[in-house]
């Protein structure tokens, strides 16, 4: 089995300067817990929720919010992104990408093309959904002699 055929393809990619009340928004409104920081469709870095909430006070919006807690939502993608992050390459066979996974301790990976572009993301979630499905269809009926 290769990662392409488990990857998600529909990407939501933010760049360096994007604020994170861009962000924010992605997390509030989608289902994605990972989100690409690309520059010319060139990965750069990944922010996942967990970096995000980190980041930003929980203050925000409540009464209790200072400027110290709106400067925390202003903050840009390339400061709270983790940079160099673990890859692997489209066609990769998904052993790898779970070793990948497992080694590095990441809760996803970006999958590049042959032109080190973004082509998809791989997350655990993913790999879990291809078990199920690979290991869960039905049984074939038996054959009658």
């Amino acid at each position: 089995m290769i990662v392409d055929s488990l990857m998600t393809t529909r990407v939501v990619t933010v760049h360096l300067d994007d604020k994170l009340t861009k962000l924010q928004e992605i997390f509030i409104n989608t289902r994605f817990h990972h989100v690409l920081v690309a520059e010319n469709g060139r990965l750069r870095g990944v922010i996942t929720d967990r970096d995000f909430f980190k980041a930003v006070s929980p203050y925000i919006g409540t009464p209790a919010e200072t400027t110290h807690d709106t400067a925390t939502i202003n903050k840009k993608a390339h400061q709270v992104m983790s940079r160099n992050p673990v890859t692997i390459k489209a066609g990769s066979n998904i052993r790898e990408a779970v070793s990948l996974i497992y080694q590095h301790g990441v809760t996803c990976l970006p999958i590049l093309n042959d032109e080190d572009k973004i082509a998809g993301i791989l997350t655990w979630r993913d790999v879990f959904r291809g078990l199920e499905a690979r290991y869960n269809k039905p049984a074939a009926p038996e054959q009658k002699d």
